[in-house]
């Protein structure tokens, strides 16, 4: 199962033909390792409905027919934008939906979260099994306490953790949520795409001991 780093706090999880897509923050992205047109996602999964985030959702999503998943006010946002019969699932916190390729479940994340179209809908983070393995995408959050209650259910063997600091935890709290978490690799995201978060990637790196740290460049692919 392959990781891509897209830029920002998008990326894409590839497991034979399956290609899921997470967070498709791409045009407007000075860090996009591709343009909207180039991804053909077999689903599409967003951690909430800020405009970094949201991104290219729709578009892609009505070019390639590809399921959309997010928190329930949200995917209602969405559904309504992308017309009937396209496939939108609204779990909530503490939901998982099934797919053919593995599973999706709905976690805390700590942060706030209001689209463009101005619908209020609650953050989250993803946990996600794909191609054997357990992906936890943490989305926009700050470090708190709850994190840890998420190896109690899902030992996790990747996880993609925000450290840019200013609109999410910094790397110096981020290495605190590695403990809280214990994953097996940790890849951070969500920095340096704009002057308020740019920081040292490989210093969280170096201050990180349990775990190993992989740090992508936009564009890069990690095998799990």
């Amino acid at each position: 199962m392959d990781i891509r780093f897209l830029g920002h706090a998008c990326f894409e999880l590839s497991d034979g033909d399956t290609r899921v897509l997470i967070d498709p923050f791409l045009t407007g992205n000075p860090k996009a390792a591709v343009q909207a047109g180039d991804v053909n996602p077999s689903a599409i999964l967003l951690t909430h409905g800020h405009a970094d985030h949201i991104g290219d959702t729709v578009s892609i999503a009505k070019r390639t027919g590809a399921p959309v998943l997010a928190i329930v006010e949200l995917a209602n946002e969405i559904a309504a934008d992308l017309g009937g019969g396209h496939a939108v699932h609204d779990p909530n916190l503490g939901g998982t939906v099934k797919f053919d390729w593995g599973w999706v479940k709905l976690v805390p994340a700590w942060h706030t979260s209001t689209t463009p179209n101005g619908t209020v809908c609650t953050p989250a983070g993803l946990v996600i099994e794909i191609g054997g393995k357990t992906i936890y995408h943490l989305g926009d959050t700050c470090l708190f306490s709850d994190l840890q209650l998420i190896k109690r259910r899902h030992p996790i063997d990747v996880a993609l953790v925000p450290i840019g600091g200013h609109y999410t935890m910094d790397r110096y709290d981020a290495v605190t949520a590695v403990e809280f978490v214990n994953p097996t690799t940790v890849i951070p995201c969500h920095y340096d795409t704009f002057p308020p978060i740019e920081t040292d990637a490989e210093a969280f790196k170096s201050d990180v001991s349990a775990s190993e740290v992989v740090v992508l460049q936009p564009g890069d692919t990690h095998s799990a």
